[in-house]
């Protein structure tokens, strides 16, 4: 068993439907046919990196997104809240060669979202602080380039980029 601190950054964003278009613009889905065919093809690493590359203009793809609020509000809960599955296959190979279990924390988790007073927010765990837990140097270098990645994409998208992401 192990245990270990994670930061969580939450950082204002001047509303979610803006940020969300914003975001969603940034960071592309993944291309996923194209990334099925080249698997079909037994295509070559160097191959299925130039696909990732040229699709991930800011280091980041969505694997995955849901809208959480419509399902919650027949609970009758009011708050906003987007979730996405952010991240990059090749980065990721980088912490798997050295422990699958990086897996538990790539794709990022992020989200945007409304609180109560109506403010907007975007969410993320910092990165190095969740594969800095697994203890293994190397992985712990990707997860710190991976906060300067955050750190980039949100400088990009017009928001404050977190000091943490700027001190690893």
């Amino acid at each position: 068993m192990s245990t270990f601190p994670v930061r969580r950054l939450d950082v204002a964003v001047p509303s979610v439907s803006d940020f969300r278009q914003s975001y969603e613009a940034a960071v592309p889905r993944v291309p996923e046919e194209e990334l099925e065919s080249l698997i079909r093809q037994e295509a070559s690493w160097s191959e299925i990196t130039r696909l990732i590359d040229s699709a991930a203009p800011h280091g980041f793809m969505i694997f995955e997104k849901n809208a959480a609020h419509p399902l919650f509000r027949r609970a009758g809960d009011q708050a906003i809240c987007f979730w996405y599955l952010m991240g990059n296959h090749t980065i990721a190979e980088r912490m798997y060669r050295h422990d699958p279990r990086t897996m538990l924390y790539a794709p990022l988790r992020t989200a945007i979202w409304q609180d109560e007073a109506g403010a907007a927010w975007f969410s993320v765990d910092q990165p190095s602080t969740h594969f800095a837990g697994l203890g293994i140097p190397e992985v712990t270098e990707v997860g710190v380039e991976l906060d300067r990645k955050v750190a980039a994409l949100l400088d990009f998208l017009g928001t404050a980029v977190p000091d943490e992401l700027l001190q690893s």
